[in-house]
């Protein structure tokens, strides 16, 4: 069986409340060895770092854009100071979910950013990748990857990618590998399919954003919804489906994509590596 790493899976979610356990076995049963599970505030720190250590899985610990609303300073004070205190835990493997949106409206720009700036500065001060949120916001993104770099490219993966091909190739520069999900399995998303059809293989992992970004099975238009079906929810067991859409658009065969996707996740985040041996019954690397 192929194997995949959902390197993006909201699995504290209240959408999957007392399921998430079952979820999560039904994902596992087919091939979804780890979810990375992203914080998106100091108020869920807690939660996704029990989580992932409960069902096996990785964390995040960052500052979400869509909750610098309500943020204050001192989170950022705290974020620091979790990420000291849990250098040495394995499960912890990235800083995100961070990043900035200019899809909603009514953030706070200058804040976004200057939570996004200090974040990817946090990351480069505790030696992590990052997780970045990018809706509506690449070159801004960019931007400030270019100002934190150190003269060092980035490990991390820019989420649910949705920009040009120049933009693609930019992020791909900085080190940033490129998350797709649901998004690419609707027949409309034409630059999207380009981009999974034609990037490099090796810039590429899967995630769901669960449960998020449903594909495009599981999703309900408002008309839909308006005559009484229910939105469907995404789970991480939809990933290796979403997997047979990318690799048809490529042209080569889930496991090479499987192999390739996975690959590319230990890359960004290299700490999965040993939590992977340990899912598989494999001694870690040393």
């Amino acid at each position: 069986m192929a194997v995949f790493i959902d390197t993006h899976c909201h699995l504290d979610a209240p959408e999957f409340g007392a399921e998430m356990p079952l979820i999560r076995a039904r994902a596992a049963a087919r091939g979804v060895a780890l979810c990375v599970i992203p914080a998106v505030g100091v108020f869920n720190f807690e939660a996704v770092r029990a989580l992932a250590e409960a069902q096996g899985d990785a964390y995040a610990l960052g500052i979400h854009p869509l909750c610098t609303g309500d943020a204050r300073e001192a989170d950022l004070e705290t974020l620091d100071a979790e990420l000291a205190a849990r250098r040495d835990d394995p499960r912890l493997v990235a800083v995100g979910e961070i990043g900035l949106d200019y899809f909603v409206e009514g953030l706070d720009s200058d804040k976004q950013q200057h939570f996004f700036h200090t974040q990817l500065q946090l990351a480069r001060k505790h030696g992590l990748p990052v997780l970045i949120h990018v809706r509506r916001s690449v070159d801004k993104v960019l931007k400030h990857l270019r100002q934190t770099a150190g003269g060092r490219p980035w490990q991390g993966i820019a989420h649910a990618f949705n920009g040009s091909e120049q933009q693609a190739k930019a992020c791909i520069e900085l080190g940033l590998k490129l998350g797709f999900g649901g998004a690419v399995t609707f027949e409309r998303a034409l630059q999207l399919r380009r981009l999974a059809a034609t990037l490099p293989l090796d810039a590429m992992v899967m995630e769901t954003d669960a449960p998020d970004i449903q594909p495009h099975w599981i999703y309900r238009t408002q008309a839909q919804r308006a005559a009484g079906e229910p939105q469907g929810r995404n789970e991480p067991g939809e990933l290796p489906r979403i997997a047979e859409v990318v690799a048809q658009l490529r042209g080569i065969g889930v496991d090479e994509l499987a192999d390739g996707t996975t690959r590319n996740a230990l890359a960004a985040m290299p700490r999965l590596e040993s939590l992977l041996a340990v899912s598989e019954g494999r001694p870690p690397p040393a």
